[in-house]
């Protein structure tokens, strides 16, 4: 029987006008403000979301609702420009401030911003919960100045219910310290997950209309389409070890679920060169071969290391013209060897916590190989490669505001004009469950910098709820816009991973590889079956990627496939497909 020739028309769309589609929720949510800016302002902006439960945020009514907290006072201020603010002067301590009791409710996710500005000088200003009477929770750091406003944004989630005491720390008590437009918003759970699933509907996916008609224009009523992904354009991978070149049941393991990786210790320096002037890049060429003939991309880790523990033992002793001799060696080999080959290098890594090359060479070290790294590779994006930005409240060392000044220290150095640099968060979570209101409103403001961020060596201590909270960290990476993409440092039992496990000693999935799995298959590898409504038409949201899809018909039996490519930024498109039998 000849069968009917067969019309395939794709709509592709813009995500804009489906924001809700499929988030899977009826309710009205509060929507997230991603908003926030790195520069130091004339002015603050006005609270976002209106102050949230904070009273009088704005400072409309001169310091109603606000207390003195500590020594000192504090009192209301106008600017020139008509801007009121409060002010807290007569400080002795770091804490020394204005306070307001707000009521947190166990399980509630709280987003904080405010702005503040110092009377002289700059310091690192601090937002703290306080609860029953000593217990400290910080919430997000700023380096705040004289002479312009600084935005502090943070947030972190209750554990608790019960009254608490909004604090403000500057270690310099000689400074007066002034806040304006102070917010403290709550969201609940349901409502955090429906921002990341309107964000991953907006940012990572587009609808897509499969219309299928006739020669005649009459529609297919009933034709199948099934859509598989191929490639995804989110690049969502996992470390990879030395096992990998010896053992089989790993490189299926792996190649079945991953196009990107991390070498965790194969390329660094302590491994390549453990005695002085014998390098041995053996391994890593193989791992580097292994991986392209897989079609795995990988992620250059690391150049040098800032850490005086993670140094090849030898070049301890070496004198500073020694040191500065070898690590220009070392630069010139690993990365003229790989040149072209990876998406990416960690250059100093860890370059906020340590300063070994600092301390030896001067204070603008990593800046000066961050530098060399471009010039001898100068398409590959450059990382400053940091952990607990994003993890960890309490570290104000790797704070977002410090992560951003070191970005721009190494911007204005000389000679690094349009090196592609990068943000990298290693995203090492202990255990608990995760402070995602600070991660959140850590990756806002390193967004504001508009450099490509990557979740790079994300992974979550043992503990009873690893899969849920584990589960928890990757959604709310993937989910935010200004992320490029994730790498886990995790693996199976066989290559040594022991943190966190995603398969057992016979590969069995452990309930976090689980989690890893679902992930995987939820963001895009479908396959997806639709039916053709009575007009032949199949509305249906795809994860940005290139997808087989395959179209039959129940009583033609006719089949056919064809490839897709589903990608950010669609205007209205129609791909017309003749298909005949």
């Amino acid at each position: 029987m000849k069968l009917a020739t067969v019309e395939l028309r794709i709509f592709l769309f813009t995500t804009s006008c489906f924001l809700l589609l499929s988030s899977g929720f009826q309710f009205h949510s509060m929507p997230y403000d991603y908003s926030a800016t790195t520069e130091c302002v004339a002015e603050p902006q006005r609270a976002q979301y209106g102050g949230g439960i904070i009273v009088n945020p704005g400072f409309e009514h001169s310091i109603k609702g606000w207390s003195v907290f500590g020594n000192g006072t504090i009192e209301e201020r106008i600017s020139n420009g008509g801007n009121r603010f409060v002010v807290a002067s007569n400080r002795t301590q770091a804490l020394d401030s204005f306070s307001q009791k707000v009521q947190l409710k166990k399980g509630m996710i709280y987003i904080f911003s405010a702005w503040f500005q110092l009377s002289e000088g700059s310091d690192i200003v601090s937002v703290v919960f306080r609860r029953n009477g000593s217990e400290l929770v910080r919430g997000g750091h700023v380096i705040a100045k004289h002479g312009c406003w600084s935005l502090l944004k943070g947030g972190i989630v209750a554990n608790f219910s019960s009254p608490a005491d909004i604090l403000f720390e500057s270690e310099n008590p000689n400074v007066e310290l002034w806040a304006d437009s102070v917010s403290l918003q709550p969201f609940t759970r349901k409502q955090w997950r429906s921002h990341q699933d309107n964000s991953i509907e907006r940012v990572r996916k587009s609808r897509v209309r499969f219309q299928l008609t006739h020669p005649n224009k009459t529609a297919l009523e009933g034709a199948t389409v099934v859509i598989k992904q191929t490639k995804a354009d989110f690049p969502f991978g996992c470390a990879m070890n030395h096992y990998i070149l010896t053992n089989t049941d790993y490189q299926r393991w792996f190649v079945s679920r991953f196009k990107y990786t991390t070498f965790t210790n194969e390329m660094k320096w302590y491994s390549t060169e453990k005695i002085q002037g014998q390098e041995n890049y053996t391994i890593p060429d193989a791992m580097l071969k292994f991986a392209k003939e897989n079609g795995i991309s990988v992620r250059g880790h690391n150049i040098l290391w800032d850490s005086i523990n993670r140094q090849p033992r030898w070049d301890l002793s070496l004198s500073p013209d020694e040191l500065r001799e070898a690590a220009t060696k070392r630069m010139n080999s690993v990365v003229s060897r790989y040149k072209g080959q990876l998406i990416a290098w960690d250059v100093v890594n860890e370059n906020l916590h340590f300063n070994f090359f600092e301390d030896k060479l001067g204070e603008n070290a990593s800046a000066v190989y961050y530098s060399a790294a471009y010039h001898l590779d100068p398409n590959t994006n450059m990382f400053l490669n940091e952990y607990n930005t994003i993890e960890y409240s309490h570290d104000k060392d790797a704070s977002p505001g410090n992560y951003i000044r070191k970005i721009k220290q190494i911007q204005q150095f000389p000679g690094t004009d349009g090196i592609p640099l990068a943000i990298g968060l290693q995203c090492h979570f202990g255990s608990g469950k995760p402070n995602i209101a600070y991660m959140r409103s850590g990756l806002d403001l390193l967004a504001a910098t508009g450099l490509p961020i990557w979740l790079t060596e994300t992974s979550m201590d043992p503990q009873p709820n690893q899969a849920e909270y584990f589960e928890e960290i990757l959604r709310e990476g993937y989910s935010h816009p200004a992320v490029q993409g994730i790498v886990m440092f995790v693996g199976p039992e066989q290559a040594g991973f022991n943190s966190t496990l995603l398969a057992d000693a016979n590969f069995k999935n452990t309930p976090t590889g689980d989690v890893v799995d679902k992930l995987i298959r939820e963001w895009g590898t479908g396959p997806y079956t639709a039916i053709a409504d009575s007009r032949g038409i199949i509305d249906i949201s795809l994860h940005h990627g290139d997808y087989d899809v395959t179209v039959t018909h129940p009583l033609t039996q006719y089949s056919k496939t064809l490839n897709i490519n589903v990608r950010k930024g669609f205007s209205l498109d129609t791909i017309h497909v003749k298909m005949h039998a």
